[in-house]
């Protein structure tokens, strides 16, 4: 790869740039992010799994910026117009702002004011203003009179035109007024002249109608904001720049290229450059700056969404267990499944225990005899509308002191239930039992279950649906990969859309060890991956370390210990006179391994360490366990809650400006970034996690509005 890439990855992520040089060619060579980071430590560093994703999402903009560099050398080549300078500057680019600066002059257009002019020969005279030749341009321009340019007056605006045009495309004047607008610009949003009085006073955008930031200080979250205005046709926004100082800096810049001017020469290039500034370059870099504005604000959205997901896709797990799940509803009862400890379907059925139909009684005895009929270990409830009132209901039922009732995020539920994979999971049930089942398996294993679901779709985020949808997905199947890969994946029983994230697998070999599974029957090993159709060296590489065989032909099968690595784990346990199930087996012959003795270039300490940590636990899910949120029972509903009180709550979702807390009164509060913590706070993520139990005082209720404002200052958690 380029050299400038690799010093500019290296520069920008801190890292030495053989990290990356090495990060780079694994890529290349077909590694995955979650393979490099945890089974090439020697290699890429010891870098963490973001910080692979990092360097690959440069590598991935590099190689599109590569192929630009050629199409834009081409096309220059084709007009004879490339030199070696200009092709040094195209190799030495780094982004892609800079990259169309140099092409712009040579880059194929419209019509213009300029072209026009040049058609009707009028370059000439642009040239000879330009150096200097002349002296009354005007009387020069008697020389180039023409139909469309009937008078010397019109030939020297013609020239004008070709001359602000250079102007406009000259790189160096670009990178000067970019600099204005990115570091000294303010973005200024008014309210859309269109728009009524009427609908004025119920916009949601009506906070910005005065809004006036600098623009390199605008949050994300307002950056999304006012541009979802614009697109309402609610907003109108623009960049407000020093413009005398913008001018001037042109002037000098461009005039300080051109050779000693007369008088008359110069006047006619001071008045092209205003030109070229006013009706060239502010509009076009005003643009080029919204556009970067919102690029950030994508960035930090996913950013955002990131973290979120992470924190959703590996949320603690109640395990192997029969549950009882139930879909709330009021108007047409709550929808009860019974799942066993698979996950399997056992049998379903409607209850109405609220109003209006309200049988309460009957409802109770039917959630009785399904717990003692199918030995329910859990009950899971959905969180959305009658969520609370059901969990409030089923906990009046006299049922087991064993059993564990959760609530659970039903986010997304209703996209999976009407999706084609819920279909083909449950082609005999409708959308209210698919429901249902995946509220219980989200209880189950909140990572195999969401998988099915679009990332986007989960509710963990912010604007999600106005940023780059396309770097959005590339961000988040990305963590979805990195989230499967930590955690592991049973190649006997998981599906076909858990195997899919599995480092090197994809859809097509998903599918393929499900037949055969279900033909030649479970595996036995990790090796017999290198029977199933398609399964080369190189893809079992990939995925082996992230599989795991309970009761393999190998001890080490059920574990993240990667199969390349079982020759060095046989060597260390024959060292010490033992066998590797001795080693697994036993703290104590676990504490006597000196790994200092298997370093090696291609065997870090890091290395070692992993592989001994995996010895500790083979098999041991890395998550949490979950745990059981009790809201107030005091308080059910928004018209309960009052100003001052302290409430227990669970964090449902972080955005850049705060975190959206549930204190179980149907609708979510929102604790401000200014009333996360006693200190000032730059990212809300830095305090608080998805799913993270706390306590919240209450600060204001707007019941027309229905708005909980929540404060964790001076909350002891």
């Amino acid at each position: 790869m380029n050299r400038y890439y690799i010093d500019f990855i290296s520069n920008t992520l801190n890292l030495a740039t053989w990290q990356v040089e090495n990060t780079i060619t694994l890529l290349q060579e077909g590694a995955t992010v979650p393979f490099i980071s945890r089974y090439r430590k020697e290699k890429s560093g010891d870098m963490d799994e973001l910080e692979v994703f990092q360097v690959n999402h440069y590598y991935k903009y590099f190689k599109e910026l590569e192929k630009r560099k050629e199409s834009i050398l081409k096309s220059i080549r084709e007009q004879g117009e490339l030199t070696e300078q200009l092709a040094k500057k195209i190799e030495e680019s780094v982004e892609s702002a800079r990259l169309e600066d140099l092409y712009l002059p040579y880059k194929p257009k419209r019509s213009s004011r300029a072209s026009i002019a040049k058609e009707h020969g009028l370059e000439p005279l642009a040239n000879a203003i330009l150096d200097g030749s002349i002296k009354e341009p005007t009387v020069e321009g008697a020389n180039y009179l023409s139909e469309k340019f009937p008078s010397a007056n019109d030939a020297v605006a013609g020239a004008r035109d070709i001359i602000a045009e250079r102007v406009s495309e000259s790189a160096e004047v670009r990178e000067v007024v970019r600099g204005f607008y990115l570091k000294g610009g303010r973005l200024v949003a008014s309210k859309r002249a269109t728009l009524s009085d009427e609908d004025a006073e119920i916009s949601k955008f009506r906070n910005y109608f005065n809004f006036n930031s600098p623009i390199d200080r605008v949050p994300s979250h307002r950056v999304l904001a006012l541009l979802r205005g614009v697109d309402n046709n609610e907003l109108s926004i623009k960049i407000e720049v020093d413009s005398n100082r913008v001018e001037s800096s042109i002037k000098k810049l461009f005039l300080d290229q051109l050779p000693p001017l007369r008088e008359g020469s110069r006047v006619e290039v001071e008045s092209a450059i205003l030109d070229s500034y006013r009706r060239l370059l502010h509009p076009s870099i005003e643009n080029e700056s919204i556009r970067l504005a919102k690029e950030r604000a994508d960035q930090e959205a996913i950013k955002i969404f990131n973290q979120n997901l992470i924190s959703l896709l590996l949320a603690p797990p109640v395990g192997e267990k029969r549950i009882l799940a139930i879909d709330p509803g009021f108007r047409t009862g709550c929808k009860v499944v019974c799942l066993d400890t698979n996950g399997d379907l056992l049998h379903n059925e409607t209850i109405y225990p609220h109003p209006p139909i309200n049988e309460r009684i009957k409802a109770m005895k039917k959630i009785s005899n399904l717990v003692e009929s199918y030995k329910i270990e859990v009950i899971a409830i959905g969180n959305g509308t009658a969520g609370r009132e059901t969990e409030n209901f089923i906990k009046k039922i006299a049922l087991p002191s064993t059993i564990a009732i959760y609530s659970v995020n039903e986010d997304g539920a209703s996209i999976y239930s009407a999706s084609a994979i819920a279909r083909e999971e449950f082609p005999n049930h409708d959308v209210t039992v698919r429901g249902a089942v995946s509220i219980g398996r989200r209880a189950m294993d909140p990572l195999a279950e969401l998988v099915k679901i679009e990332p986007k779709s989960l509710g963990v985020g912010e604007y999600q649906h106005d940023v780059n949808q396309k770097a959005l997905k590339e961000a988040l199947d990305s963590i979805v990969e990195l989230c499967v890969n930590r955690v592991g994946v049973n190649l006997n029983t998981a599906s076909k859309h858990l195997l899919s994230y599995v480092s090197g697998i994809g859809p097509t070999l998903a599918e393929r060890i499900l037949l055969h599974r279900s033909g030649v029957g479970l595996f036995n090993s990790k090796s017999d991956l290198l029977n199933v159709s398609g399964f080369g060296a190189k893809r079992f590489e990939q995925c082996a370390g992230f599989l795991r065989v309970p009761n393999g032909r190998h001890p080490l099968d059920n574990s993240a210990v990667h199969p390349e690595r079982y020759p060095l784990v046989e060597k260390i346990a024959s060292d010490y006179n033992m066998t590797i199930s001795q080693l697994i087996e036993s703290k104590e012959n676990q504490r006597a391994i000196e790994l200092e003795r298997y370093i090696s270039p291609d065997t870090s300490r890091s290395t070692l360490e992993d592989i001994l940590s995996e010895i500790a636990k083979p098999g041991l899910d890395p998550r949490k366990v979950a745990e059981v949120m009790e809201f107030s029972p005091q308080v059910h509903s928004i018209e309960e809650l009052s100003e001052g009180m302290i409430l227990p709550g669970v964090v449902n979702n972080i955005t850049s400006f705060g975190a959206f807390i549930d204190i179980g009164v149907g609708e979510d509060g929102l604790a401000h970034i200014s009333q996360l913590a006693d200190r000032f706070v730059k990212e809300p993520t830095q305090i608080l996690k998805l799913h993270q139990h706390v306590k919240v005082r209450v600060l204001e209720v707007d019941l027309k509005r229905k708005r909980i404002a929540l404060s964790l200052r001076g909350v002891e958690q």
